[in-house]
């Protein structure tokens, strides 16, 4: 991929939550786990896992959990929240709609992509440090072939009645969940505030040692 196009890409990698329910050739979920596997981890120990979930009962049962996290957490947290930087507040409220929709068709994407670790009981700040940069390797790589796809750890709220279903062994948890489809919609530029709210030079709050072009 040229420089150019990879930027594009991150640029325009918005989280697509409606997807269609063909299914995806398994050659496409095959590139997306091979830019997963590639990614940086710790001393390369590669102590990472990933599920292919295609079967419509697991799915039906990590939703039920999904969607109670939605009313007793996700759901609250919007709407008493307020609208983040670099969205209009009818911007924020679609977010929401969508994110509704996600939750009650969760079960209906076509393919999930489970990235666990093997991180035993070091449950700390560091832990998804040998995983998450597979997670958005594997992003990149969805947005590449025309895939939609979001990262969602909402189910993580009900870790360890997941990881059952999932059949986990000891010492091996799920960090995150990648619904994977064609998209239903099309793909535009991230919402994001100015960089001058986040980008600081040597001690927090002061700024950048070069312009920023918000």
């Amino acid at each position: 991929m040229p420089e150019a196009d990879l930027f594009h890409t991150m640029q325009n990698m918005r989280a697509m939550r409606r997807l269609k329910s063909d299914p995806v050739p398994d050659d496409l979920i095959r590139e997306i786990l091979r830019a997963g596997i590639a990614a940086p981890n710790g001393s390369n120990r590669q102590e990472w896992g990933f599920l292919v979930i295609t079967d419509p009962e697991v799915k039906r049962q990590v939703q039920a959990y999904y969607a109670r996290a939605f009313e007793d957490i996700v759901k609250p947290h919007y709407l008493s929240a307020s609208t983040p930087s670099g969205m209009t507040d009818s911007q924020y409220r679609r977010q929401l709609e969508l994110v509704e929709h996600l939750t009650l068709n969760f079960h209906e994407a076509p393919a999930w992509i489970v990235a666990c670790r093997n991180d035993g009981e070091r449950q700390n700040r560091a832990a998804g440090a040998g995983i998450y940069p597979a997670v958005q390797n594997m992003l990149l790589a969805a947005r590449a072939l025309g895939l939609g796809a979001t990262l969602t750890t909402r189910h993580t709220n009900y870790q360890a009645e997941c990881d059952a279903i999932f059949g986990l062994p000891e010492g091996v948890h799920s960090f995150a969940i990648l619904p994977i489809g064609y998209p239903i919609g099309r793909f535009g530029p991230t919402r994001r505030g100015p960089m001058s709210e986040v980008v600081f030079g040597n001690r927090w709050g002061e700024p950048a040692p070069f312009p920023l072009d918000d």
